[in-house]
């Protein structure tokens, strides 16, 4: 079944531009495989009957951007109906340089941005009724290019990795969900890698808790090596893991990982050789141990591409990951008992650039952000073998290159 999944990129031509309201209208057939029926004009999604998308943009000359801020949409019952069928574009909020990655807080009633490329990160208020976002301050990050962040357990701290200052800082997080200042800060050093451009210094790429939370995991683009760091819920300090992850491929690019829902296994993508990296997870130690690697392009593949985001489906049975370049989406069967993983196609995201996609919140649906030809595109992704299917228009916006979702 490999190489079966690539849809032809004209299909979609007829995106809806703007950011606006977005039908998700008919499904795509896909060769090779019979094409899903969801309801015209909308899909049918039981569960969760609502919520809200907030949608992050790159808004800076620089990067040769589109986008206009954060935009925030809104899937909703209609007519007693439940279902996903419709995203109604709720609040934009302008003014903001390169709001690229988004993160809530614990409860969910706070949103945090960071400002690619820059030194700055933002604190909003969400309406818990309309989903519509307030300012209530932004503070440095003490560093250049923040790219990641997340909230401890605690809901105390919020750590962000400075992708060109190779640091990752913890910032005091108020009671009111403002941000506060500095509380550590650590410098990530190692053997640079071979590439002579992306690899100069350190390049901390994310910064994600494991599923137990005892552990952050930092993939680290520039020096090819997966950090493990612990951070104390009472004072906010870091400590790196001695035990550590054994070094990546070098040339490879650790950016993102993934942890399997349900068993010890984790997932690191490599952006600058599009590899997959399976790893056994210690949940008492934090260290990943290798055993597979994987390429995320088809063989018959043979121009530039990089390999961005990386995701499992909510029920573990199969992992995405996205490649610029190629434009596509590959699929993996996951091995439940070994976790090893079985390609099984590649799929056409109708756009240029997808350097981001994300499950919606009851993962039947995949949405993939075409960062270069400015739409957010929704497939279906509930199929029994993880085939993804396009299923309608497209969301017209800006540079998208971040979607998180919160109930309603």
């Amino acid at each position: 079944m490999q190489n079966q999944w690539v849809t032809r990129r004209g299909l979609l031509q007829g995106a809806v531009s703007g950011a606006g309201l977005a039908l998700f209208g008919k499904a795509v057939r896909q060769p090779g495989f019979a094409a899903s029926s969801p309801a015209k004009g909308a899909i049918d999604m039981s569960e969760p009957s609502a919520y809200f998308a907030y949608v992050g943009s790159r808004t800076t000359r620089e990067r040769n951007a589109r986008g206009d801020g954060i935009n925030v949409y809104r899937a909703a019952d209609q007519g007693g109906r439940r279902y996903a069928g419709q995203w109604s574009h709720i609040q934009l909020i302008t003014g903001l340089a390169n709001p690229s990655y988004l993160a809530f807080d614990r409860s969910r009633r706070f949103l945090y941005a960071v400002h690619g490329d820059l030194t700055d990160i933002s604190a909003f208020r969400i309406d818990p009724g309309t989903g519509k976002l307030t300012h209530l301050n932004s503070v440095s990050t003490f560093g250049k290019n923040p790219v990641h962040l997340t909230v401890d357990p605690t809901n105390r701290f919020v750590i962000v990795a400075n992708h060109l200052s190779s640091t990752l800082v913890v910032l005091a997080r108020e009671p009111d969900g403002s941000l506060g200042g500095l509380v550590d800060e650590v410098t990530l050093t190692g053997r640079i890698g071979p590439h002579r451009v992306e690899q100069p210094f350190s390049k901390p790429h994310q910064v994600v808790y494991d599923r137990s939370e005892r552990f952050l995991i930092v993939p680290d683009k520039g020096v090819d090596q997966v950090f493990t760091f612990t951070l104390d819920p009472a004072s906010g300090k870091l400590t790196q893991v001695a035990a550590g992850t054994p070094r990546a491929r070098d040339g490879s690019g650790p950016r993102h990982v993934a942890f399997h829902p349900t068993n010890a296994f984790a997932y690191v993508i490599g952006e600058l050789d599009s590899t997959v990296t399976a790893h056994r997870f210690d949940q008492a130690t934090g260290r990943l141990t290798p055993f597979q690697l994987v390429t995320t392009l088809p063989d018959t593949f043979v121009g530039d591409s990089r390999a961005s985001e990386i995701a499992l489906s909510h029920d573990g049975s199969h992992l995405y990951a996205s490649n610029r370049g190629h434009d596509s989406v590959a699929t993996f069967a996951v091995d439940r008992s070994t976790g090893r993983l079985t390609p099984r196609g590649w799929t056409d995201t109708l756009g240029k650039t997808p350097r981001f996609f994300a499950l919606d919140p009851a993962g039947r649906f995949l949405f993939v952000a075409d960062e270069d030809s400015d739409r957010i595109v929704p497939f279906r992704a509930d199929n029994p073998d993880g085939e993804l299917v396009a299923s309608g228009d497209p969301v017209g916006t800006g540079s998208p290159v971040c979607i998180v979702f919160a109930p309603s």
